[in-house]
């Protein structure tokens, strides 16, 4: 079982993959995001009954994955962990929608299954494609291209300090969890008593630390805007690319590539 440490470190190691030195870490933020929320769009644009027409997608974050040196399995594992809210999504498909689609071998399969594997699969893609948009741009960079796309800058500040912070509470917590385990050897002091107790020691923790933080960023001149040591400029390599994708994006959306793929090897075969 893994440790609260364990948990820990592994909450920021997707964040710490987005300072590799690759193609698609060069790449510019801002281009990296519209192309994934265009991925998005276009993956959940296709009918409920869809399924053959989404597998080219996989494509897409597998080159992400290949050229910006991300480990699939670890998309993967976080995708998994999750994933029952899409299973829980699209559970009950199976019930409501009970028109036979196709029959297979004579295995009947319902409407409701096939909408239920649709869902499954547009929710590894769209999950995949921003993690794997965090893996090479860094959640700073993201909001930094929020911030450049119009995005109100008090609702991106909001957000790049929620996620900056959570770290900070989890220091906290772990710091917390470190003094009890000492204290009862990792046995004793489990119960609901002192669950409750730790609660309160971590909210006046954290109002402690909130106030040290806001104070500091007064003292540093924080107006409420984000502002980058980094400068960012999109260049012909991400117009050429952004240019490819979205050829790419367009092309699979409108011609079935498996249908087509297969009905070649038949004709083969």
């Amino acid at each position: 079982m893994l440790t609260f440490d364990k948990e820990y470190f592994n909450l920021g190691y997707l964040d710490s993959l987005s300072y590799k030195d690759t193609f698609i870490h060069r790449l510019d933020p801002r281009i990296k995001l519209i192309l994934s929320f265009i991925f998005i769009i276009t993956v959940v644009s296709f009918p409920k009954y869809e399924i053959s027409g989404l597998f080219p997608f996989f494509l897409f974050p597998v080159l992400l994955s290949s050229l910006g040196d991300i480990p699939l399995k670890l998309i993967a594992k976080k995708i998994l962990v999750v994933s029952p809210f899409a299973l829980f999504v699209g559970i009950f498909n199976p019930l409501l929608d009970t028109k036979v689609m196709y029959n297979i071998g004579g295995i009947l399969i319902s409407g409701g299954w096939v909408s239920f594997f649709s869902v499954i699969i547009k929710f590894f893609l769209t999950i995949g494609a921003a993690l794997l948009l965090i893996a090479t741009s860094s959640f700073p960079g993201i909001c930094y291209s929020l911030q450049k796309i119009g995005i109100p800058e008090i609702f991106v500040s909001q957000l790049l300090f929620l996620y900056r912070y959570i770290f900070v509470l989890m220091e906290e917590t772990m710091k917390i969890v470190r003094a009890r385990n000492m204290r009862s050897f990792e046995k004793n002091g489990l119960g609901v008593k002192v669950f409750i107790n730790l609660i309160g020691i971590l909210f006046i923790r954290t109002l402690e630390r909130s106030e040290q933080i806001y104070q500091s960023m007064l003292s540093r001149g924080f107006k409420g805007r984000i502002e980058t040591i980094k400068e960012y400029r999109i260049s012909r390599a991400d117009i050429f690319f952004a240019a490819i994708t979205l050829t790419a994006f367009y092309l699979l959306r409108k011609y079935n590539l498996t249908w087509i793929f297969g009905n070649l090897i038949k004709g083969v075969m």
